[in-house]
Parts: structure tokens; C-alpha cells; sequence
């Protein structure tokens, strides 16, 4: 009989328990005891509802305090030196390294693979790692003592670890990797000497495109593993895509491997059907969506589960998530306003976990009633689905798109600069500026119909003209309304296009203790009135400076929302993109002609293997162009980015063809400036200046540095100086000293080069 098996689950609790309290603290509501008594018992809530949910085998060691790639570098005394000697508190210095402290810039923040999850990148600089602390082993012996689980620990494996550290050169790989298999051994031996029967290494960058050199260095480490701990069973686990070299990976010394049958599925079975699976090993069969919201289809599963088993019996196969459920919500049972079709057709975190178990009454009981019952449920709420209306009626497809600007970038810039007449190295913001406590308390009054339209629309208007004057002070060039009618980039726009349904409670977690509430793509995306033109014109009445109209992008939306999965996503792209060019032509028609559509989720959607890379960012740049490329010559189309590895992808970024583009470059220290010195870049680029991730103020020096940086690689007359991303989670104080200190480093160049762009 298969098991069921758990990857990972939910950090951030039903009503976002574990945000709350990790900010109490932050905040100094909590002192450190009880902060870490009450993250204690929401960690055991986690595990005591999986173990209530009957699963087989049940993750310890998922659960963070911020971020499980940060512990695992302070699990081996990975520490950035500017770190080192600050405190004797390890809990300070871990939150430091995430979050930054006095004078202390925070480690570089990315992208988890091709997720909208966070990382703090791990900075090895020449550092040899060590054990310091064993808290696989510690969560492990927790979970066993207070609630008698005998768990499978989660720790990320060594090559993956590494793959997303910085600090080292691309020849001193090999000996980086080879120095942690002794602290890594030293973790295995200890937890087989503590009696753990499974440990779960999550390798996801075996399904990324690595070289055959690379695959024999990781089997070597696993073999080296093997003999630190021979007693215990290593579970190599991979996923978010198909794992390459899959005749190498199923030879490795482990007593089972997991694989993603939902994003791999196509490779993964191919390959299990041409080159078989070890008899003397598990497979994880990862067969419910952990990235994606919706009930899965169990007769299609029990069918893909059935070729499984003519090559793997039984009793050697796991059910499990594709991926950590991490990526989702924790339960549906709270959504009490979705339409009831809708809401039959989701399945959050838990549900998944009781889809695991249905699943497995089926395929080890096929026959019996209840099996029957369960398939006939599940396959009612996804025809169900499927006939709607919304996924039935007004489905088109539009031959007529525009996808090319008038003129090429060179005239229409110059028409532009003509238009303006900004200073060289003009200075803007990103869109957002804090929204307070009142604020949002008054939009949660506005929402319960507590306070009434005009009310509310009022205190919007009070919050634009308080910012609007501001940045006038503080003399930025090119002005923002601040989005303070706004909760979410993506989910505002979501709120105001046809084809999108929203929760109560769907959080999840984007980095740290910034969660999300992804809108669900449910119906066809259509345009019905304009969204952002009554705030943006209202900015621009109180200011001779110009405003930036503020969207989101078509890939944006796509890549953070969950996502309708009857349809490919380019398509769903389309259909966003073609709302949002009415509403783009709606603001210009308005006199609003800087118009900024964000894009920072560009590259989160880039397939793993780069032989993928083409036709994702071939249709990807064209949603872009189709949302912004049917305006006039003098209007100028920004674009930003954040938070991701953007110099392999310069090429694409440059055929957006937007007039000026806005990349992070800040918290990953610059190094996306040695990029441009490689790759020739002729669009405008305002490259972000400062971290708005970290409480602390950058110094005006500070920021000096990097436009000085800058400007040896970049052509003045095409520079722009901005933050790395929005204002929203920062303080007043904080956020006008910044940009003061910006403006200030902005006039100092700009005294250098005294011309006009």
C-alpha cells in the first residue's frame, strides 16, 4: 500500500498567527521568551493538524523563524562577517542579517527558484562551515517529545545550498561543495544517532539546467553523506520541475527520491518509462499541485499513479504535494463569500492533505463505495467548474493587437525629453508610499460599509495631497500619488477586471513576514472601467511636476495570482494585457502621459532549464508590448523590477521597449551594474539606489557610491535615480530621510553633468 507524505506546510497560520507575532517582537510587544513560547505553539499546531489530517510521514524542520535558506546558513555558522561580533544574541543577528540593523545593510534578498517566495542569499566570502547549531535535530526531537511524531526532517541539500549562495568564483565550486560534507555529515550522524528513520534533503536545483560535471560532483557528496550516516534514510527530493540526468540521480546512494509530476510531469514519466526505477527505492510521487490552488483531479492522477505502479510497486511509493505547500494557503474552510462552484473547485494547504488521503483510498481500494463516492464528488465540482459561465462566455481572441511603439526608442525619447525638459539623472520613486495603521483600518471600515464612499474617497485624497506636497519639498522631478487606495499591487487591479475572485483569508508568504493574497484567476480577464485615472489625474492637479500613472503588468498578474489551469498561461497573459492597454489609453486620454507598468515578476516566471528560456520570454515580452504600445510618441512608458537575477535576461528586458526601466539593484550590492559593462543597454534605467526592505536610512554617501558606480557603465542622459522598489511597508520618517539623502546625491552628480535630458 503507498504512504502519503508531506514536503513542507504553511508557516503563517490560518489568521497569520505566526506574521503577527514574529512583528510583536520586532516591535518589542514581545520579549524573547515569549516570543519564542507563542512561535513554539503555533509550530506545533502546524505538525499536530498534519498528524490529525493522517498523514504517513510528516515534515519537521519546514517551519522558519524567517526564512529556511538564512537557516540554513546560521545552521553552519555562515554569517557575513559585518554580521560578526554585534551581539551575543543569535536571534538579533539572524533578524539583522535579514532585515538589516544600525549601519548594517541586510544580506541580498531573490527569488525562491521560480516562485514569488523570498530568500536571503547566503554570502560565503571565504568562510569554512562548521555545525553550529543542529535544529533539524532539535525540531525532530520537539515533535517527538510533545506530540509523539516521529518526523522526517527537512533540510536543504548541500548542492542546492550552494547553487544559491554568493560570496565565491565559479572554479572554487567543486572544493566550496566538498568543504560541507563534513558539517553536513556531522548533521546526518546525529540525527541517526538520535533515531530518525527518514531525512528529507530538498535538492531543487537538480531540475535546473546543470552540467554532467556538476552531477558527479553532487553523487560524490551523497556518497560521502551515505558513509557519515549509513543507518539513516536519505530522502533526496526534488521539485518544480522534471530532474535532469535522471539515469545519473536514480544511481544515487539514497533510499528514495521525489519527483514534481505536475510542472515535470511529461519528462519525469518519460523518463520513468525508458529507464525504469531502482527496486531497492522509494519514489515520491508528487502529484497534488503545491503551487497552485485548485481540487485536483483524482481520476487523471489514479491514471497517472496506475503507470506508476507497472514500474514501482506499491508499498515503495509516497503520494505527495509536487512541492512544499508553502506556496499556498492553509485552508479553505474560513472562505465564506466565494461563489460555491468556485469555492468546490480550491483546494488550500489542508484540503491537499485531505486529497492525499483520498487519493490513497482509492488507488488501494479501487473498488470499494467510498472510493467510488470520492471520485464522483470530485469530478461533480470540476465539471461543475469547467461549464461556468465564466470560463464559457466571452472568450475571444484578438488578431488586431499593437505590439510596436510608432518610432523607434532613440526618436521618441528625444521627443520626450523635449516634452519635459527633466534635469539629467531626474529622481522619481517607485509608486508607493506608506499607507498607516489609519489607513488601513479605514479602508477596513470603508470595506464593511462602516464608513461610507465619500468618506473614504476624502481621506484618499487627504493622503495624496499630504504626499504630493512632500515630494515636492523634497524636490523629486517626477512625481507618484502614492497608491494609498491600494492594498496590493496585484489584487487592486484584480478587484476592478472581470475574471478574478478574491479571499479572505489566502494569504501566503512572500519574504519574511510579508504576506500575500494572491487573486484567483478563475473566468476569462476582461476590461470593464477605468481603475487608476480619477486618483492619478487628482495628483497631477495639485503639482506643475509630472505624475506617474502606476499599473501593474500583465506578467505581474499572471505570476501572482493563481491562475486558471483549463487554459496556457500565455493566454491568460493576453487577456490581461489587452484590459490593460484600455486602461493605459485611458489615463493618456486624461493628460496623464508618464504611465508606469510594473513588471517585477518577469523573470519569477522563467522556466528552470534554460533550453525553456525562449518561448516564455518571447510571449511574456509581448503581453508587455500588447499593454503598452498603442500610445503616442511623447508618452513615456516605465517599467520596474525587483528582487530577482536579472542580467541573464538583459536581451528581453531591453525588448519591452519601454521608454525607462527600473531594475533593484541596491541590496544585491550593485553587482547588477557589472551586467550593463558586458551587455550595451540604450533605453532610459533608473537603477534602485537604496534597500526600502531595511528600517535603516541609507547615508547620502551611500547612495553617492552607487550612482557613481552607475554612471561609469550608464550614459548620463538615460540614468534615472529611484529607490529599489515601493514605500508602502516603510515609516514617514524614515522614508522622507531616505529620499532627502537621495535627492541630495542626485543634485551632486547632477552639478557634474549640467545638461538637460
Amino acid at each position: 500500500m503507498a504512504k502519503t507524505s508531506n514536503l513542507g506546510y504553511p508557516r503563517i497560520g490560518e489568521q497569520r498567527e505566526w506574521k503577527k507575532t514574529i512583528e510583536a517582537f520586532w516591535n518589542g510587544n514581545l520579549d524573547k521568551e515569549q516570543f519564542l513560547q507563542k512561535i513554539k505553539e503555533i509550530r506545533l499546531q502546524h505538525l499536530r493538524k498534519q498528524q490529525q489530517a493522517g498523514l504517513d510521514v510528516i515534515p519537521v524542520g519546514d517551519f522558519s523563524l524567517y526564512d529556511h535558506v538564512l537557516d540554513t546558513s546560521v545552521t553552519f555558522g555562515l554569517i557575513p562577517e559585518r554580521f560578526t561580533g554585534n551581539h551575543t544574541d543569535s536571534l538579533t543577528t539572524y533578524y539583522e542579517i535579514a532585515r538589516g540593523g544600525k549601519n548594517l545593510v541586510a544580506s541580498e534578498m531573490t527569488k525562491w527558484y521560480n516562485t514569488n517566495y523570498h530568500y536571503i542569499v547566503p554570502e560565503l566570502e571565504g568562510q569554512t562551515p562548521r555545525l553550529v547549531e543542529n535544529r533539524a535535530l532539535a525540531l525532530y526531537l520537539e515533535a517527538k517529545e510533545e506530540l509523539g511524531i516521529d518526523g522526517k526532517p527537512v533540510i536543504l541539500g548541500p548542492f542546492s545550498f550552494l547553487k544559491l549562495s554568493k560570496g565565491y568564483e565559479a572554479e572554487q565550486f567543486a572544493d566550496i561543495l566538498s568543504s560541507l560534507i563534513a558539517p553536513y555529515g556531522q548533521l546526518l550522524g546525529e540525527l541517526q544517532e538520535a533515531g530518525v528513520k527518514w531525512v528529507q534533503l530538498d535538492e531543487p536545483s537538480l531540475v535546473t539546467t546543470i552540467t554532467k560535471e556538476e552531477i558527479g560532483l553532487v553523487k560524490s557528496v551523497y556518497k560521502q553523506l551515505r558513509s557519515q550516516a549509513p543507518d539513516l534514510s536519505i530522502f533526496l527530493q526534488t521539485y518544480f520541475d522534471s530532474v535532469s540526468f535522471y539515469e545519473e540521480v536514480v544511481t544515487f546512494p539514497v533510499n528514495g527520491i521525489g519527483l514534481d509530476f505536475v510542472a515535470g510531469y511529461e519528462e519525469n514519466i518519460k523518463q520513468l518509462q525508458n529507464h525504469s526505477f531502482p527496486k531497492d527505492k522509494v519514489l515520491g510521487v508528487g502529484i497534488i499541485d503545491g503551487r497552485n490552488i485548485w481540487k485536483a483531479d483524482y481520476k487523471q492522477i489514479v491514471n497517472i499513479v496506475n503507470e506508476i505502479k507497472e514500474i514501482v510497486p506499491s508499498h515503495h511509493i509516497w503520494l505527495q504535494p509536487s512541492c512544499s505547500l508553502l506556496h499556498v494557503p492553509v485552508t479553505i474552510k474560513n472562505e465564506e463569500k466565494l461563489d460555491p462552484t468556485l469555492k468546490a473547485g480550491l483546494a488550500f494547504a489542508d484540503e491537499k492533505l485531505q486529497e492525499l488521503q483520498d487519493l490513497k483510498e482509492i488507488i488501494d481500494h479501487p473498488d470499494s463505495e467510498h472510493s467510488q463516492q470520492l471520485l464522483k464528488v470530485n469530478e461533480a465540482a470540476l465539471k461543475a467548474l469547467a461549464q461556468s459561465s465564466w470560463r464559457t462566455e466571452h472568450e475571444q481572441t484578438n488578431d488586431n493587437r499593437i505590439t510596436d511603439r510608432a518610432v523607434p526608442f532613440a526618436k521618441r525619447y528625444a521627443l520626450q525629453a523635449e516634452k519635459w525638459k527633466l534635469p539629467v539623472l531626474p529622481t522619481t520613486t517607485i509608486g508607493s508610499f506608506p499607507q498607516t495603521a489609519e489607513l488601513r483600518k479605514a479602508r477596513k471600515s470603508w470595506r464593511l460599509g462602516e464608513l461610507s464612499n465619500e468618506e473614504y474617497e476624502a481621506l484618499i485624497k487627504e493622503k495624496i495631497q499630504y504626499w504630493v506636497n512632500i515630494q515636492e519639498e523634497i524636490g523629486l522631478d517626477v512625481l507618484v500619488h502614492g497608491e494609498f487606495e491600494r492594498t496590493d499591487m496585484v489584487e487592486f487591479f484584480g478587484e476592478k477586471l472581470a475574471g478574478f475572485a478574491f479571499t479572505t483569508n489566502g494569504w501566503v508568504q512572500s519574504y519574511g513576514s510579508r504576506c500575500v493574497k494572491p487573486p484567483v484567476i478563475y473566468g476569462n480577464v476582461e476590461f470593464i472601467e477605468p481603475m487608476t485615472v480619477k486618483e492619478t489625474v487628482y495628483a497631477q492637479s495639485l503639482t506643475d511636476r509630472p505624475v506617474k500613472g502606476m499599473l501593474t503588468g500583465p506578467v505581474t498578474i499572471l505570476n501572482w495570482s493563481f491562475v486558471r489551469n483549463d487554459l496556457p498561461r500565455k493566454e491568460v497573459a493576453f487577456q490581461i494585457a489587452d484590459a490593460l492597454i484600455q486602461e493605459v489609453q485611458a489615463l493618456e486620454a486624461a493628460g496623464i502621459e508618464m504611465i508606469q507598468v510594473d513588471e517585477p515578476a518577469l523573470r519569477e516566471g522563467l522556466p528552470l532549464k534554460k533550453e525553456n528560456w525562449d518561448d516564455y520570454l518571447q510571449w511574456a515580452v509581448t503581453a508587455f508590448r500588447i499593454a503598452t504600445a498603442a500610445v503616442a510618441n511623447t508618452t513615456q512608458i516605465h517599467t520596474h523590477m525587483c528582487y530577482s537575477e536579472f542580467g541573464d535576461i538583459l536581451p528581453a528586458i531591453h525588448a519591452l521597449d519601454a521608454d525607462v526601466i527600473s531594475i533593484e539593484t541596491s541590496r544585491s550590492h550593485g553587482e547588477l551594474i557589472q551586467d550593463f559593462e558586458h551587455v550595451g543597454f540604450d533605453k532610459g534605467i533608473g537603477l534602485g539606489v537604496y534597500d526600502i526592505h531595511s528600517p535603516r536610512v541609507p547615508s547620502q554617501e551611500e547612495i553617492e557610491q552607487v550612482i557613481h558606480r552607475a554612471l561609469s557603465v550608464l550614459p548620463a542622459n538615460l540614468f534615472w535615480v529611484n529607490p529599489d522598489c515601493g514605500l508602502k511597508t516603510r515609516g514617514e520618517a524614515e522614508t522622507v530621510a531616505a529620499l532627502k539623502n537621495m535627492v541630495q546625491a542626485a543634485n551632486k552628480y547632477r552639478c557634474l553633468t549640467p545638461t538637460t535630458i
